[in-house]
């Protein structure tokens, strides 16, 4: 069983769990129609040649459509990443060029490298620590969806509440999507995930598992896996779900991908949730 998607305020349905396409080399064309072929139904990727292949996605998305989805039944969501956090040798625009002109060059090379024209979320992949080439890239960001070739924007790496509640309030066009590291380094975004629920954003986790050892190991996980007959990962994600939260997953395991999809099968009682949040710091 899959659940229904979430909405958000530009009517673009977002999937509850994410496949996540980071450092799969050779193999991300396979892992993605794998991906898509289990179940899932949103993909996440980046015009960033260090650490995603993104025309391996995008390979991977046109070799799973040729098996009667549409590409309306999928949302790809792709991030523009600053020259900051690109390989030297391998940025997928004009690094001389203004920041305007590298956005618009990377969102033109996500849309050949997936084959499509439109992107269901543009993502900034972190942001720029200048606030005035901070407000440039946005504004370089709103004139992609303004053309239409984002359906939304979203912000990823941002653990700066101030930063992000001052983005959130003079944007023209808001996040739609933030998508960060869940961790208790960041006390699990607390307040910054209170800014999302107040301004209608959703929260996307990643390295949701590998960052959280200790959780899977707790003695409540523990008791909710023997009593659900499911895995610590399966008791995590489902939790999270259940405080809105959209975990990324980027297994390699065709096992564990069905696993993730299935975590909607079963539900987590208010008193075990509750368990669940009193564990860790930062929790619903």
């Amino acid at each position: 069983m899959t659940a229904n998607p979430w909405t958000s305020r530009h009517g673009v349905a977002i999937p509850r769990i994410i496949y996540g396409t980071a450092w799969k080399k050779d193999r991300t064309a396979g892992l993605v129609e794998q991906a898509i072929a289990l179940g899932f139904r949103g993909i996440d990727t980046a015009c960033q040649p260090k650490h995603y292949d993104e025309a391996g996605v995008g390979a991977g998305v046109a070799a799973a459509l040729k098996s009667g989805l549409g590409r309306h039944d999928l949302y790809l969501q792709t991030k523009f990443t600053p020259l900051s956090g690109q390989d030297p040798s391998r940025v997928p625009y004009d690094p001389t060029a203004p920041l305007a002109r590298q956005v618009a060059q990377s969102f033109e090379r996500s849309q050949k490298n997936l084959g499509t024209d439109t992107v269901d979320c543009l993502v900034l992949h972190s942001p720029l620590a200048n606030p005035a080439d901070l407000r440039t890239v946005w504004s370089a960001m709103e004139a992609v969806f303004e053309s239409g070739g984002a359906r939304q924007l979203g912000l990823s790496n941002c653990y700066d509440p101030t930063l992000f509640r001052h983005l959130c309030e003079t944007a023209r066009i808001k996040p739609a999507v933030l998508q960060n590291r869940f961790y208790a380094q960041t006390g699990f975004d607390r307040m910054i995930r209170a800014d999302c629920r107040k301004n209608g954003i959703f929260y996307q986790s990643f390295w949701t598992l590998t960052a959280n050892p200790e959780i899977l190991a707790h003695a409540t996980v523990k008791s909710l896996m023997e009593k659900y007959r499911r895995t610590g990962p399966q008791i995590f994600f489902r939790y999270l779900s259940q405080i809105e939260i959209i975990p990324l997953t980027g297994t390699t395991s065709a096992v564990h991908m069905k696993d993730d999809l299935s975590i909607f099968d079963f539900e987590l009682t208010g008193d075990e949730c509750r368990s669940m949040a009193a564990y860790f710091p930062g929790g619903d």
